[in-house]
């Protein structure tokens, strides 16, 4: 590993798993960390409860469909509701640069507030710190949040067959950062996914018991939450380049920019690995809500023991698609 800390270390990627393995891991060592779940899991009596903390650092603060306000408690509360947890508690921690515009600094908390709120969210404690102008970025955000497990849900142990659903379209947040840190105009309604995914969650409670796992692909993307799976449960996966939800502005700009939507962050799609000849109907259930009428079963784990992830096109040729080595774009969120 590295002498010093890179940006790639920040992408989500490969540099981001050692670092987290040779450091904290050996470092904080526990059996709840050990989990690797994108929440903490807990057993308090009878109750299971889902603990998670986040910090965001996006550049530009504000960008169409959402600001880093709303990013902070999308991003926490849907690393709850992946676990199957219903958010309940978050708490805030403001890094604030001198000279920040305070007009700016309402806006940002107006939307924490509004959007907790919508999640059925309390934000309950905070912090707050000012550093020396010059020494920041405007300002920085970590929220925590606590939140209830539904419906008793666990992770299954994923098998050949078992189908990828994603609830809609890929790369549209990676997409609007981009556009926006490299000042492109792009004459589009296209605007970010920033949402939360636990009313999706919440919808599929009748459907626990056939859902294997549910992740929220941030940074690194699709293809690089995929390799992670694979390499845990030991079975390959087979993308059908066909049945992905790219918008054609997304396939766009990737192709002018030399980037791959599948390795783009989602701040608003659930990925979810359902029992294969359930998938369908999971699918169908899923599509009745507004925000997952782009839903798609996207492929299939196949090959035991092999951790391959690859892409297949409509004339059966393959490519295989690595974890995130470097950073596509930093400060993603």
């Amino acid at each position: 590993m590295s002498n010093i800390i890179k940006l790639q270390h920040g992408c989500g990627g490969k540099p981001t798993s050692k670092l987290i393995e040779e450091v904290f891991y050996r470092s904080f060592h526990n059996e709840i960390l050990a989990g690797g779940s994108d929440s903490a899991l807990l057993q308090l009596g009878q109750q299971k409860l889902a603990f998670t903390t986040d910090s965001f650092i996006i550049k530009p603060l504000f960008f169409q469909g959402g600001d880093i306000g709303k990013l902070s408690i999308c991003g926490t509360s849907n690393d709850l509701a992946v676990c199957g947890a219903r958010p309940l508690y978050v708490s805030c921690g403001f890094i604030i640069e001198e000279g920040f515009e305070m007009e700016s600094l309402i806006k940002i908390a107006n939307s924490m507030g509004e959007t907790a709120k919508d999640i059925g969210a309390q934000i309950v404690t905070g912090d707050t710190k000012v550093v020396e102008k010059g020494n920041g970025d405007g300002v920085y955000i970590n929220t925590s949040g606590i939140g209830i497990i539904m419906n008793d849900y666990a992770p299954k142990k994923i098998r050949e067959g078992d189908a990828i659903i994603i609830s809609g379209g890929i790369g549209e947040h990676g997409t609007i950062v981009a556009l926006n840190r490299y000042n492109i105009k792009f004459s589009s309604a296209l605007t970010s996914d920033c949402a939360s995914v636990f009313n999706i969650v919440n919808h599929l409670q009748d459907h626990f018991e056939y859902i294997k796992l549910m992740k929220d692909p941030t940074r690194g993307g699709v293809a690089t939450i995929l390799n992670e799976v694979a390499t845990v449960s030991q079975v390959g996966v087979r993308l059908l380049e066909k049945r992905l939800p790219i918008k054609n502005e997304v396939k766009a700009v990737c192709n002018m920019l030399g980037m791959e939507a599948l390795y783009l962050a989602c701040e608003g799609r659930l990925l979810l690995v359902a029992q294969g000849d359930k998938a369908e109907e999971i699918l169908s259930s899923m599509k009745k809500l507004h925000c997952c009428r782009d839903a798609e079963i996207i492929g299939y784990f196949e090959e035991k023991n092999s951790k391959l992830v690859y892409l297949e096109n409509e004339f059966g040729s393959k490519r295989i698609l690595s974890s995130l080595e470097g950073d596509l774009l930093p400060r993603i969120c």
